[in-house]
């Protein structure tokens, strides 16, 4: 056994950066100051004000406010749920339990349909209402339950705003200024994807960059959120920053459509190359501009006459990436420099990431009925006194963790928690707070306390989560209240309530599973490829930008899964439908005055119809389809005809997008 970690220089306190130190004591001081102002106040839990403050830590100002605002709203919206249904229910076990169970289904379902302030709002509305809901069970008084839900909601206020004081008063980093960094960042790592892409050699780890860099964009949109909460320059530019991150994605779908005609076209002229890397080398210039990337591209842009439709084609996307990466730098720069009144007007496209997997959803939402359900039937079965605590904790991880890409290992991960909690609470229950008699004499030992935890959270990523949930439970099992309590038997059945509660969410998890990757994965390709097929459509009732947005999202959503072959598929769909749909808007916005030209061009649509469906590829029309589009695209090349070669050359790349899909047949899930 290794004790390097009790040496000196190892120590969470000497290791810790100065940033870290400022987090662990702003939300330090936030808890201490919420659980004395809730006990000052006499409200009777005080430690729900710990915990509050302890959940919206959050690192930047913009999260915080954000996290903040949800879970005041999601605090007042369960508790007028709770006073709604237990006052008219609380004489009717089962309708209790049945009305309840379904408040907490809608409550999760909601909350897997939406993201980021919505999602943890009906959170938060979900099991608060059964925090306020389960311990009224044994009252008879309305006004027993309105006193409750009023003590619930003012808790949570006061953890709030001890935690908005203290963020006051050691401020972090500005969400503004982690961004505007990360977004010049990402454009910094497009051109070394662009490198990993656009080389002669075939990149192994190609799949895995491509799908971390759509991962990074999407996890920087979350940055523009926090930022949007945290200053009102950037609730301001939104807009501008939306379309900014809207286009890296799209830089990344053009790169991947480069590469697959790179792949396809092994005979390209060693010219080509050394032009990419040219125009990379400029792209990282500060001064770059188009007319110094238009003379590099000249030097390999073919004569339309010489038939090269290939080259052609290759070159006009190629431009295509220059031109698109010099207007995201416009853009980034504009919203660096300009005045903070002055309002930019970028193209207008949707917000990212606002599709939901329903089902799952629907899977989740069914899955907290049947926890909540079952927890109650146990409740009335055995009269049990801690039983609402139980259900408590159980209302919690079936909410919360519903969500989680791995909730069974989430819920698992808690349980562990609450053990280890069920030891460390009692040794400071009965063997600290026993011993004396003001609350500040018990903060003097409960401050270094937290604050060693937080650190460890900072210092030890792969334990954070564990760290985390301690900090955050830590208070429900201290249980400070006024006046303390010290029976053991209804310490230790408490503890064991907790637990118990997890154990019916793990059970839950356990009976109802979540959908395997596989299924997943069969899932969001389904939806991608319903989207397609409406791009196909004449009219189509999405717009490219909100197609696109739509697809990033669904091929984000197994980002944390280790099922490599379901994640491939996924990445293949994607990619191959996106270059598909980049090619069918340029076709449906290309036009010539030739019929027959005109002809082609509506094959092409026909073609996908004929081997693209909702259920998948055909695979015994695909080589011919392939066969068909080079066979157009060298019979063009042909003609020397200026729109017959553009042609031929989208021919071309839609046949490099296609190809991908013959490589092999993803196996179906296995039921």
């Amino acid at each position: 056994m290794s004790w390097q970690w009790l040496a000196w220089e190892n120590l969470p306190w000497i290791r810790a950066t100065r940033s870290q130190w400022r987090y662990a004591l702003r939300n330090t001081f936030a808890m201490c100051i919420a659980l004395s102002f809730a006990y000052s106040l006499n409200l009777d839990q005080p430690y729900w004000a710990m915990t509050s403050a302890a959940v919206v830590s959050f690192p930047t100002i913009g999260g915080a406010i954000s996290k903040s605002l949800g879970r005041i709203v999601g605090s007042l919206v369960g508790a007028l749920a709770a006073i709604l249904i237990a006052g008219n229910t609380l004489n009717d076990p089962w309708l209790f339990t049945l009305s309840f169970a379904t408040w907490l289904g809608f409550c999760t379902w909601i909350a897997n349909l939406h993201q980021n302030n919505v999602a943890y709002a009906f959170s938060l509305a979900g099991y608060t209402a059964a925090l306020i809901a389960f311990s009224t069970v044994n009252i008879t008084e309305f006004n027993q339950l309105w006193e409750i839900a009023q003590a619930r909601v003012c808790e949570a206020i006061t953890g709030i705003l001890s935690a908005g004081l203290m963020m006051m008063l050691l401020p972090s980093t500005s969400d503004g200024d982690t961004l505007m960094v990360t977004l010049k960042q990402m454009q910094a790592r497009l051109l070394e994807h662009a490198r990993l892409l656009l080389n002669r050699e075939t990149a192994d780890k190609a799949q895995v960059a491509h799908e971390n860099m759509i991962g990074q964009i999407l996890t920087t949109n979350l940055l523009r959120i926090q930022a949007y909460w945290s200053h009102y320059r950037y609730r301001r530019q939104n807009r501008v920053v939306n379309y900014v991150l809207h286009q890296q994605l799209r830089l990344t779908g053009v790169l991947s459509g480069l590469r697959r005609m790179l792949l396809n076209w092994p005979e390209a002229p060693p010219a080509l190359f050394h032009a990419i890397d040219m125009l990379l080398s400029e792209l990282e210039q500060p001064d770059c501009n188009k007319y110094k990337l238009a003379k590099i591209l000249r030097t390999i842009t073919p004569e339309i006459s010489q038939g090269d439709y290939r080259q052609l084609a290759f070159v006009s996307r190629l431009r295509y990436f220059c031109w698109v990466y010099l207007d995201v730098q416009r853009w980034t720069r504009l919203v660096d420099n300009t005045d903070p009144a002055q309002r930019l007007t970028p193209p207008n496209v949707p917000a990212l990431a606002l599709e939901s997997d329903r089902a799952e959803a629907l899977l989740s939402a069914g899955r907290t009925f049947f926890a909540i359900v079952l927890g109650c039937t146990f409740q009335m079965v055995t009269q049990w006194d801690q039983g609402p605590a139980a259900l408590t904790l159980t209302a919690i991880a079936c909410v919360l963790y519903s969500s989680a890409p791995s909730p069974s290992a989430s819920v698992t991960l808690l349980l562990k928690t609450l053990l280890i909690l069920c030891v460390l609470s009692f040794v400071i229950k009965f063997g600290v707070m026993i011993q004396v008699s003001q609350l500040w004499h018990f903060l003097l030992v409960l401050f270094p306390l937290i604050l060693t935890l937080q650190l460890f959270k900072l210092l030890i990523p792969k334990r954070a989560a564990l760290w985390g949930q301690i900090v955050v439970f830590m208070g429900s099992f201290i249980s400070v209240s006024n006046p303390p309590t010290w029976d053991y038997g209804a310490v230790l059945n408490g503890d064991v309530a907790k637990v118990c509660g997890v154990i019916f969410a793990w059970l839950a998890f356990v009976l109802i599973r979540p959908s395997s990757d596989d299924r997943k994965s069969l899932r969001h390709i389904r939806a991608i490829r319903r989207g397609f097929l409406d791009q196909l459509r004449p009219n189509p009732l999405a717009s490219r930008n909100h197609y696109e947005s739509k697809l990033y999202f669904h091929i984000n959503q197994l980002k944390s899964s280790k099922n490599a072959q379901a994640k491939l598929w996924l990445l293949r769909w994607g990619v191959v439908l996106q270059n598909s749909a980049h090619i069918v808007w340029e076709l449906r916005g290309w036009h010539t005055r030739s019929p027959l030209l005109s002809a082609q061009r509506d094959r092409c649509f026909q073609i996908l119809h004929t081997i693209i469906s909702e259920r998948g590829v055909r695979s015994s029309q695909l080589d011919t389809v392939l066969d068909e589009l080079r066979a157009q695209s060298t019979e063009l090349s042909h003609r020397k005809e200026p729109d017959a070669i553009r042609l031929a050359g989208i021919l071309w790349r839609l046949s490099c997008s296609l190809a991908q899909l013959g490589y092999s047949v993803p196996p179906q899930p296995s039921k």
